[in-house]
């Protein structure tokens, strides 16, 4: 699984001109699933996820995770194009999950971020959604369960 994690001040998704989800000071994530992902991959970028130390601390360090700075907000989008294959100019997807692998999967990270105590929103998967968001910092990681 693949990650794009923003901290954020804020962030909505909207579907067909309705805001489906939004969230206060949390992290947005760009969630893409890999045709050989597992429910281990998605346990370790929940967890990855949930842990990340990146907001700051009393002494303006970055060492506190979202639910240590108050933050446990968590705006989840499916993201297939984080498995874009770009040895072309036309992006290839066979990497990417077909979605009955990748529905699961994804709605297991959102579970597993739930069961931690986040506050968790979501897109549709599938669906075209249009995602905004206010960045904090900027900061922005990217997880890859390959290297965690």
């Amino acid at each position: 699984m693949r990650a794009v994690v923003t901290r954020v001040k804020n962030a909505s998704v909207e579907i067909d001109g309705a805001i489906h989800g939004q969230i206060e000071t949390g992290f947005l994530v760009l969630l893409g699933v890999h045709v050989n992902d597992t429910m281990a991959q998605a346990e370790k970028i929940a967890d990855k996820i949930c842990g990340l130390r990146v907001f700051e601390d009393e002494a303006g360090k970055m060492n506190l995770n979202p639910a240590s700075a108050n933050a446990a907000n968590l705006l989840i989008i499916s993201q297939f194009t984080l498995f874009a294959d770009c040895r072309s100019r036309r992006p290839g997807f066979t990497d990417a999950a077909r979605p009955d692998t990748a529905v699961p999967l994804y709605e297991a990270v959102i579970r597993l971020c739930r069961e931690r105590g986040f506050h968790v929103e979501t897109g549709v998967f599938g669906a075209d959604m249009q995602v905004r968001s206010q960045n904090d910092g900027p900061v922005t990681i990217l997880l890859d369960t390959d290297t965690l």
